[in-house]
Order: C-alpha cells, then sequence, then structure tokens
C-alpha cells in the first residue's frame, strides 16, 4: 500500500495495453501442472509453496479498470458512435470473461467485471440507449432460457445456475438441498433483531452457514450486531462510495477521473450483489464482502485501491 501509493497514477496510462495482455494471461495460471489450486469444484487460485495462494481475477479486475481508463481516455472522441464506442470496448471483455466462465467456472467475478467496465464506459460518455437496449435483450434471453427450464428442462444438477435461479424463486422448496444456505443465511438476519444478539454471538455461524467467513459473512454480522449495526456498516460503505464519487469528478483528467469510477464501482457493485444475496433478494452466487470477507488477495488488492485513489487524489485537491 505504502509502495504504491507513491506511483503517480499518470504512469499506469503508458502501460494500459500491457495490463490488458497481462489481466488475460493471468487468469490462465491456473491451468499451470503445480500452480492450479481447486476449492469447492472450480479452479480459481494459484498456489506458490512455502508463501500462499491468491485469485488471479483479483488482479485481473484492477488490470481491466486500468485499461479501460486508457483505451476510454484515447478513444473518447469515438465514445457516441456505435461500434467504436460500444461493440469494440465490449469486444475487449470477450477473452478475459471467456477464460473466467470456461475455464475457471467463476461466473461472479465475470458479473462484476462486466459491471465495472459498463459503469467506467457509461460515464466515459457512451450512450446509454446502446445499454439499454442490449439490456433488454439479454434479459429476454434468459427469461426464455428460464422458462425452458422450469418447464421443460431436466432434473435438478442438470444446470446448477438455473437451478440456483428456481432455488431463488422458492428456497423452501428445496429447504435441505439448494435452498439451504439462504435459509440459514435469513434465520440468521431475522434472529438479530434491533440490536443483535452480541458480537461473537452468532449461533448460525456454527455448521448452519457454510463457510460463514466467507461470502455470507453479512448475515453472521446482522445476526451479532442486528439491524442497528447493519445500518452502520451500510451507511459506512455509502460514505465511501460517495467519497470516491467526489474524488472522480474533481480528478485533473479524464483517465485519473476513470481509475477512481472503477474502483469504486468495485466495491459498490461488490456491496449490492453481495447484501442482495444474502438477503435473498437476487439468486445465490459467490461474491465476497469487500473489507469484510475473509480472503488475502481481495483485502491487498482493496486496501492497495483504496490507499493509492484516496490518498494520492485527496493531495492533489
Amino acid at each position: 500500500m505504502f509502495i504504491i501509493s507513491k506511483i503517480d497514477y499518470r504512469f499506469y496510462k503508458k502501460f494500459y495495453w500491457p495490463a490488458y495482455i497481462a489481466s488475460c494471461v493471468i487468469l490462465l495460471l491456473v491451468v499451470v501442472p503445480g500452480l492450479g489450486a481447486s476449492e469447492g469444484g472450480a479452479t480459481r487460485w494459484v498456489r506458490f509453496p512455502g508463501i500462499g495462494q491468491f485469485q488471479p481475477s483479483e488482479l485481473t479486475k484492477i488490470g481491466l479498470i486500468i485499461f479501460y481508463a486508457g483505451y476510454l481516455a484515447d478513444h473518447k472522441n469515438e465514445l457516441k458512435d456505435f461500434w467504436k464506442g460500444f461493440v469494440k470496448p465490449l469486444c475487449f471483455l470477450i477473452p478475459p470473461i471467456a477464460i473466467l466462465f470456461f475455464v475457471q467456472n467463476h461466473l461472479s467475478a465475470s458479473l462484476i467485471i462486466a459491471a465495472i467496465s459498463c459503469i467506467m464506459m457509461i460515464i466515459a460518455g457512451t450512450r446509454m440507449l446502446y445499454f439499454v437496449l442490449s439490456g433488454a435483450i439479454g434479459g429476454c434471453g434468459i427469461g426464455a432460457l428460464l422458462f425452458y427450464k422450469l418447464n421443460f428442462g431436466g432434473g435438478s444438477g442438470e444446470n446448477f445456475r438455473l437451478d440456483r435461479i428456481i432455488s431463488f424463486l422458492d428456497p423452501w422448496k428445496d429447504k435441505l438441498g439448494d435452498g439451504w444456505q439462504v435459509i440459514q443465511s435469513l434465520y440468521a438476519i431475522g434472529s438479530g433483531g434491533l440490536f443483535g444478539a452480541g458480537l461473537g454471538e452468532s449461533k448460525q455461524k456454527y455448521l448452519y452457514i457454510s463457510m460463514p467467513q466467507n461470502d455470507f459473512i453479512f448475515s453472521i454480522i446482522a445476526e451479532e450486531l442486528g439491524f442497528v449495526g447493519c445500518v452502520i456498516i451500510i451507511s459506512l460503505f455509502a460514505i465511501l462510495i460517495w467519497r470516491g464519487i467526489l474524488i472522480a469528478m474533481k480528478s485533473p483528467d479524464m483517465f485519473g477521473s476513470l481509475v477512481a469510477v472503477g474502483i469504486v464501482s468495485l466495491v459498490a457493485v461488490q456491496v449490492i450483489l453481495n447484501i442482495g444475496v444474502v438477503t435473498s433478494s437476487i439468486p445465490n452466487t459467490g461474491i465476497s464482502l469487500p473489507f469484510f470477507s475473509y480472503g488475502g488477495s481481495s483485502l491487498v488488492i482493496l486496501l492497495s485501491c483504496m490507499r493509492n485513489t484516496f490518498k494520492y487524489f485527496s493531495c492533489r485537491q
């Protein structure tokens, strides 16, 4: 964090193309024999003997933020055009998302990266209409696929992601299977009440919620600190995001503004999706809660981003 805070952010703009290439290549390290590590049926980690392991996708998120900030700043006069300002920038998402989806089986990281890239494109000047139309088409496709699965599809397990969506619609239909995790999460949140059971006094974390220190940490927070604690934590996130927006608005150039937007969007998207999952507001997918969920690589990357963005841009103001 200290080293990164001393680097002028404009230095990164010179290397946004190498950052893009490195962001794609690093994802393939998981298939290297002796390096790739699997957990929970997915190979998403790289393990170095004697050092530990990290998730390459965390570095990819930052690499793509730098790439899109540099690319959009250099092509700002093309952003109103459909092909050059919408289709072409989105095509750069194909390689990393394809690797994440087909090699690492990491849909949640794909969604986060796509969301951040789209937000940066909109802020840079790409027409919102293009995203609305493409989103409507994509939504219709997903709806048709879900309708087919519900009415004509095969049994459970044929496609676990669609099974999660079906379970989201009625988790109690399979309360000992796909619906177990979210039901236990709702129990934890409900039992927290107004002020919670007390710090460290959660009961659901003892073999009820699987891996409570990871994606469902917010439900444990709700059980221990209650509604008041949840409001405080969400308010702190809101202040952090708002401060990041102000920094982006006051940035001295377009590249710096987009980097700040990308980093703030990374935090905001993960917070919204994580809380949405644990409260059963959206279908379950593996998304960590920034600064709270267990995971060294994610924490190091996020803290480094915060140090660089908030320290450097705040000093310039």
